[in-house]
C-alpha cells in the first residue's frame, strides 16, 4: 500500500470542523475498507497561518482516497502519492 497526501484549503474553519472532518475522513475510510475498498485514514497536519491543511491516507491507489473523501463531502485541491520518511 502507498501513501498519498490530500491538501485542502480550508479558510475560515473551525477547530469543531476540522474536528468534524478528521472524524468524517476516519469513519468512511474504515467503511469504504468494510465493503472492500481498502484505505486507511493515518494523520492531518493544519496550517493556521495559511488555511491549508495536508491528509495522508494508506491505500492501493488514488481512486481509493478520492472515494473517501467524495463520499464524506471533504473538499480537496489535489491528491498525490507521496514518500512518507519516518526516522
Amino acid at each position: 500500500m502507498a501513501i498519498f497526501a490530500v491538501q485542502r484549503e480550508l479558510p475560515g474553519i473551525t477547530m469543531e470542523q476540522l474536528a468534524g472532518a478528521q472524524k468524517a475522513a476516519i469513519s468512511t475510510s474504515e467503511q469504504l475498507s468494510k465493503e472492500g475498498v481498502p484505505v486507511k485514514y493515518v494523520r492531518s497536519n493544519f496550517y493556521p497561518g495559511s488555511n491549508h491543511c495536508t491528509c495522508l491516507f494508506e491505500a492501493a491507489d488514488a481512486e481509493a482516497v478520492k472515494k473517501v473523501n467524495d463520499t464524506a463531502s471533504l473538499p480537496y485541491v489535489k491528491i498525490e502519492e507521496v514518500l512518507d520518511l519516518n526516522p
